[in-house]
């Protein structure tokens, strides 16, 4: 039960804190810029991942039986997987997206146009979708014997896979070699991207460019650790101590979208503004007497 209480106050949380993100940047024209629609992208992945696991791990936690249908299964397995992947895809898009607005900044409006952010967009949950559609379809195809106990609290691929009963080794090689792209890759570009935006602020001549500089990307980064370091070491490096792989999982599945708003926009003057403008529509600057 106490369990049960952090989840679903977590739950709320992230689905409010996401929600309200993908609002402000809706009604508020100062934050439809690149940067917030990436946001968008950002908010409506976590949603997807909240929405997918939670609901099943409350109803798991509160009742006596803790079992999922076969449709809900294979539904977490592909939209899991989608929205994995998609997110890795897109945390190297948005830290291009950084690259560019403080090492390019004269080009930013050139570069960035809304058809690019679009197709880049685009583009991350399109391979997200591919290879979900692969990895969970050769999943699912592996003949399962015997009870079907999954030792986590969702469905995703690399447990289902354990279920099998026969020769797992194409799927090993198969999720693998899927991953590259967004366990590998991603993380590449990012460190890529950074690298170059580094050595642009240190040439900076003032204390106050270096600090705006590091501001505009430092959310950004808390993010990207958040999410690729626990991702990495479940699919990379597995433990063997169960707990510790289920506890990692619930980190990247529920804490991650949770903090993601929250790091985002504690610090953001820009969505600061856009809220006090919503909450307080009528109110007016009055003049300062002399």
């Amino acid at each position: 039960m106490p369990l049960f209480g952090v989840v679903l106050v977590s739950y709320i949380l992230t689905v409010g804190g996401n929600s309200s993100i993908i609002f402000l940047s809706m009604v508020e024209p100062r934050l439809q810029t690149p940067m917030y629609f990436f946001l968008d992208n950002l908010s409506v992945l976590d949603l997807c991942v909240t929405c997918t696991i939670v609901p099943q791990l409350l109803a798991n936690l509160w009742g006596p039986e803790k079992t999922i249908a076969s449709w809900g299964c294979i539904t977490q397995a592909y939209l899991f997987h989608w929205t994995g992947c998609t997110e890795c895809a897109l945390l190297a898009v948005m830290a291009f997206d950084r690259y560019v607005a403080i090492c390019r900044p004269l080009q930013y409006t050139l570069i960035m146009q809304p058809q690019v952010c679009v197709q880049l967009a685009t583009a991350a949950w399109s391979s997200g979708l591919a290879n979900s559609v692969l990895q969970a379809t050769l999943t699912l195809q592996l003949h399962h014997c015997g009870l079907h106990i999954l030792d986590h609290f969702f469905c995703e691929v690399p447990v289902l896979i354990k279920l099998a009963c026969g020769d797992t080794t194409a799927n090993d090689l198969s999720l693998a070699v899927g991953a590259i792209p967004f366990a590998l890759m991603a993380p590449l570009l990012v460190l890529i991207s950074y690298t170059f935006i580094a050595k642009a602020v240190l040439k900076l001549p003032s204390a106050d460019g270096r600090y705006k500089a590091l501001s505009t990307c430092s959310s950004h980064l808390v993010v990207v650790i958040m999410y690729f370091g626990p991702a990495i070491y479940v699919y990379l490096q597995p433990p063997a101590n169960s707990t510790q792989a289920k506890f990692m999982s619930f980190f990247y599945c529920v804490i991650t979208p949770l903090l993601n708003p929250l790091i985002y926009t504690l610090r953001n003057k820009d969505v600061k503004r856009a809220w006090k403008r919503i909450l307080q529509p009528q109110s007016e600057v009055k003049p300062s007497k002399e």
